[in-house]
């Protein structure tokens, strides 16, 4: 193990700079799944990783348990006759993993999810391809009837590892403020 060459103001300083976790003590860091309503600004942009490469076991589990038994998704002998050639993913896959590749830190912490708006599913997704995610800050505002929470709406775009983009969306959520701490009062 390195020795820390750093004085005690350096050492306090490359701390501050770690993201993504709260110091919980000396050398005791706890992992955050989220911001508080406080720490987002209209623009921010978040590259969310990792990403995930989508298997045809991931294509029949949701298929199947949305019940969108399309032979476009779950038959290979049916698809490979069509444009395609072989099996479509479902979008409520690609939905579902862009979606939940999004959450962890543009809203790890809501305590509602408000709408999910303007769904566009712009190319095919194929067992194998591997997706990420992408999440811009659109608006926020401090909620009229949820004292201590505010409502943040992003636009996520989810590609493949190709750049090609296959869904894109926005979301509304309500967080909590600073104020109300309800992360905190949980233990995150």
């Amino acid at each position: 193990m390195q020795s820390d060459d750093r004085s005690g103001d350096e050492a306090s300083t490359a701390h501050a700079a770690i993201t993504g976790y709260e110091e919980l003590g000396p050398q005791r860091y706890r992992e955050r799944v989220g911001f508080f309503y406080d720490d987002l600004t209209i623009g921010d942009v978040f590259e969310h990783r990792p990403g995930r490469t989508i298997t045809e076991m991931d294509n029949v589990l949701i298929s199947m348990l949305g019940m969108n038994a399309a032979p476009l998704h779950i038959d290979a002998e049916y698809a490979q006759r069509t444009r395609w050639g072989k099996p479509l993913v479902s979008s409520l896959v690609t939905l579902a993993v862009v979606g939940g590749m999004s959450t962890r830190s543009t809203s790890g912490f809501a305590v509602a999810n408000l709408g999910v708006d303007h769904i566009r599913l712009s190319n095919p997704v194929f067992a194998g391809d591997t997706l990420y995610a992408t999440s811009e800050i659109r608006s926020k505002r401090l909620s009229n009837s949820q004292p201590g929470h505010g409502i943040v709406t992003c636009r996520t775009v989810g590609t493949k590892s190709t750049g090609e983009e296959v869904l894109s969306l926005e979301r509304t959520f309500l967080l909590p403020t600073r104020e109300v701490g309800l992360p905190n009062q949980a233990g995150y």
